[in-house]
């Protein structure tokens, strides 16, 4: 299925207008289910009730509440929420260009592409102009009442990708982490930890990472539909044999080196 654009905006910085279009770039493949009573197999509807009298409460008698540090709760009306979201705007603000590598990864949250929107040239020109001077734009935007930041870099295709960026209050501190201690390693541990990572060193396969939980999910399904009897595999737990970090790092790259060997002869 094509592709839809879901939003339109301008990029803009300095007098350069740049239009475009942008695709979700991403797509939500998790596992969906319906529920159903168990006897005639009709949905079944969640409602929201009064948690002392279990009474329905009608849509227009529910408020928001916020529950402040000393406990008390403030009730918000739907007009003082409206008040405080963004103006609408098509415009995404390109504040500065930085190194790429100035943004640790940990600030990323969700990608989307950015096609052109009628105009190509300028949209071409300032993505040959990113791709030869390897820098990523700063942007801000407002997008469906909310207000967002980003990072706009050239994807391998060709196209632009912005990958929006995390609040600083959204990502956790590591300084807030406990310093990792262990006894210091012999020479045989490291030159091994070290065959063991060139052992699994590879390209990377977007294609390997498989989400068996929705394969296994699908196939219950359609062998039920077909009138399938279905057999449910007990899997076995075994206590892990308690052995020297030595030896586990060379069972290790053993086993590394033999599924290496396999996948080559596939």
């Amino acid at each position: 299925m094509p592709a839809r654009a879901m939003w339109k905006g301008i990029i803009r910085f300095g007098a350069i207008s740049v239009p475009v279009k942008l695709y979700a770039a991403v797509e939500n493949r998790k596992v969906h289910f319906r529920l159903l009573h168990r006897e005639d197999r009709a949905p079944v509807q969640q409602k929201m009730t009064h948690s002392k009298t279990g009474e329905p409460v009608p849509a227009e008698l529910i408020r928001r509440g916020y529950e402040t540090e000393d406990g008390r709760i403030i009730l918000l009306e739907d007009e003082d929420l409206k008040s405080l979201e963004p103006p609408e705007s098509r415009e995404i603000r390109i504040s500065r260009f930085i190194h790429p590598g100035r943004i640790s990864h940990q600030w990323y949250d969700r990608p989307y592409y950015l096609g052109p929107d009628g105009e190509r040239m300028a949209y071409f020109a300032l993505a040959q102009a990113l791709h030869d001077q390897q820098l990523t734009g700063v942007a801000h935007w407002t997008m469906r009442k909310k207000s967002y930041f980003g990072a706009l870099n050239i994807d391998q295709s060709g196209y632009f990708k912005m990958m929006t960026l995390l609040r600083a209050d959204e990502v956790v501190d590591v300084s807030g982490l406990q310093v990792p201690q262990s006894r210091e390693l012999t020479r045989q541990e490291m030159q091994m930890a070290q065959q063991l990572i060139g052992a699994l060193e590879d390209d990377f396969d977007p294609h390997a990472f498989r989400d068996e939980y929705r394969e296994r999910v699908n196939e219950l399904v359609m062998t039920k539909a077909r009138g399938g009897a279905v057999e449910f595999r007990k899997v076995e737990r075994r206590a892990p044999d308690v052995v020297s970090l030595a030896e586990m790092l060379k069972q290790s790259v053993a086993k590394a080196k033999e599924e290496r060997k396999i996948a080559r002869a596939r």
